[in-house]
């Protein structure tokens, strides 16, 4: 069985960015576990509430197991030690062959703390690394473009609309982005060859890619 990680500095980060991917991979018989740096509070204890929202969405793409440190809010770069800590911790438990984080260079300090650490444990724990867009990415040129539908973007919506303490966002936004990322990068002449119902992507960059023969379908 495949074991798919997905670590964010806080919650709804896992869902705007890869829900689509996650559904997928639960639904092909994956086991995804998503791990959360926070729970969106400048205090250790973070917000009963947004825990709450994440394990709801979590429970609606399937994701096996959702699990949170207690890293406060904009205060990653003040506790790297602490980070380090927990992600060995969870890439142990976890024994990951495929692991997404956040795209390296980013505006918000947590995203960009939290790819760094989880780069630095992934390529010592972990035999592939892949980096998802935020909407704070910077210079992001994906190299993998997965193919959603529209099975796959409604069960997106449903879980990104588990996040209703998130009011300054507008959910729907996401949902529209998902609809015409792929647009952005893949030449019409290739859009005109996928099938019909792939109006829909995610974007991601490959950090490293390691196939073997007994895992050759943990793509």
């Amino acid at each position: 069985m495949t074991t798919v990680l997905v670590v964010v500095a806080h919650p709804d980060d896992a869902e705007i960015a890869m829900g689509m991917r996650m559904h997928w991979y639960a639904r092909t018989g994956a086991r995804v576990r998503v791990h959360c740096l926070t729970t969106g509070a400048p205090k250790p204890d973070g917000t009963a509430a947004r825990r709450e929202e994440c394990l709801a969405a979590g429970a609606i793409l399937g994701v096996d197991h959702y699990t949170f440190s207690s890293i406060p809010d904009t205060r990653f770069v003040e506790h790297r030690g602490q980070i380090n800590a927990d992600l060995f911790d969870v890439f142990h438990e976890t024994r990951p062959d495929i692991v997404y984080t956040h795209y390296p260079s980013d505006q918000h300090l947590d995203h960009s703390t939290a790819a760094q650490e989880v780069t630095a444990v992934a390529l010592r724990e972990a035999r592939n690394l892949r980096y998802f867009r935020s909407p704070y990415s910077m210079g992001f040129e994906p190299t993998m473009f997965f193919m959603g539908t529209p099975e796959l973007l409604n069960a997106k919506v449903r879980a990104l609309k588990c996040f209703a303490s998130q009011q300054q966002l507008d959910m729907d936004v996401f949902r529209k982005l998902t609809e015409t990322a792929y647009r952005q990068y893949v030449h019409h002449r290739v859009v005109e060859r996928l099938p019909q119902d792939s109006t829909c992507a995610e974007l991601f960059t490959i950090a490293r890619h390691v196939e073997v023969t007994d895992q050759a379908d943990a793509n």
